[in-house]
């Protein structure tokens, strides 16, 4: 995660990264996607995939709730820490300049179809187990108990995301 101070330009003529203001709700959504039921309770695959998926499957239901209330800006925000954090991790693993690129366009365009998956699923209008057996689990065999308790605790987020205002999402707040 990009926690790096500002550029001495930046404090030099006092302006600083209008994302700034959106690491807290990202560190949270981070810190959802690697509690430890998702991978317990879950069997989601406690691999790098594994926690990328669950994070993302967080982070979508937050950029669709942003959605909602109309944060257009800040869900954009909220993307670029996404990508600039993927860009760290992929970077940390050795993954060098020349490749960075495709595997954040993959990782951008994973992020876009899982959030149509999740709000096709959220809204009735597709079935959710099937949603995150092909993009949670990978089309890997899961038990029915561990895929009830990941649509379950995810079914209870978005209700809870529902009940909370744009300030208090954007602040960090996921209920």
């Amino acid at each position: 995660m990009s926690t790096a101070s500002p550029s001495f330009l930046q404090r030099l003529f006092g302006r600083t990264d209008p994302k700034d203001g959106l690491l807290p709700l990202y560190n949270v959504i981070v810190a959802q996607g690697r509690q430890p039921h998702w991978y317990i309770d879950g069997a989601v695959p406690d691999t790098l995939d594994g926690r990328f998926d669950m994070i993302v499957a967080v982070l979508a239901q937050v950029l669709m709730r942003l959605e909602q209330q109309g944060a257009t800006q800040e869900s954009v925000w909220l993307t670029e820490l996404f990508v600039d954090d993927m860009d760290g991790q992929l970077r940390q693993e050795g993954i060098g300049d020349v490749v960075v690129g495709k595997h954040i366009g993959r990782m951008v365009s994973a992020l876009g179809g899982r959030i149509s998956a999740y709000r096709a699923a959220l809204a009735g209008e597709a079935d959710m187990a099937d949603a995150l057996r092909r993009n949670l689990y990978r089309g890997a065999p899961v038990s029915d108990a561990a895929l009830a308790h990941v649509e379950g605790a995810l079914r209870e987020r978005w209700t809870r995301l529902g009940c909370l205002t744009r300030d208090a999402m954007l602040a960090g707040d996921l209920g």
